[in-house]
């Protein structure tokens, strides 16, 4: 089932359980796939907060520069915007959001904010894989962090539910989610070409 980010932030003024906790919607791959927009390997260049024009909410935007496009539109680098984050003295948080760092090599979820270089993350910081390798180097794995204080709810009975955060071979990963899609392979934003196309 997809559910969009609107739903998912609708569903965060729900009061169960404890307070201050933001509530999602517990989204596996499927629903993550299909949810987003776009579906991007990167590596993060850099980590910013700023003020919103209304100077009433502080957003962080994370840029990622795009090494594989596995869904949606074939573009050179992508910006995640949040809510929350620091600005001087001042700080807002928002429990549910993912943390980025520059250097970090992620696997985004995203959805569309209008733009096709602007995203939300899909599912909040469902939508965020960290991209681990093993000590040698040989394996290559996508970590899915769900730590936090989120409480995420089953999303057909909607009661309460402890989701273990995905963690698989980045191979793995990739396949499955371009199987999702109708996808044949990625397609790395250097190469002039058009982006995947789906079997009809």
């Amino acid at each position: 089932m997809a559910v969009s980010v609107r739903n998912v932030l609708a569903l965060s003024l729900i009061v169960a359980g404890f307070a201050h906790a933001t509530t999602l919607l517990a989204l596996d791959l499927e629903s993550l796939t299909k949810g987003s927009t776009s579906i991007v390997r990167g590596t993060v260049k850099s980590v910013n907060a700023r003020w919103t024009k209304d100077g009433g909410r502080i957003m962080t935007d994370a840029v990622i520069e795009v090494s594989e496009t596995w869904k949606g539109a074939v573009v050179k680098e992508v910006t995640v915007m949040q809510p929350g984050g620091e600005v001087g003295d001042v700080g807002q948080l928002v429990h549910g959001t993912a943390k980025f760092r520059a250097g970090d090599e992620v696997v985004v979820f995203l959805e569309g904010r209008g733009s096709q270089t602007h995203f939300l993350l899909a599912g909040m910081i469902q939508g965020r894989f960290k991209v681990e390798r093993s000590s040698d180097g040989k394996a290559v794995f996508a970590r899915q962090e769900l730590e936090g204080e989120a409480l995420f709810l089953d999303s057909s009975t909607h009661q309460p539910v402890s989701p273990s955060g995905l963690a698989l071979p980045i191979d793995t990963l990739r396949s499955q989610v371009l199987a999702l899609t109708g996808a044949t392979a990625p397609v790395e934003p250097t190469r002039p070409v058009a982006p995947v196309k789906a079997k009809p």
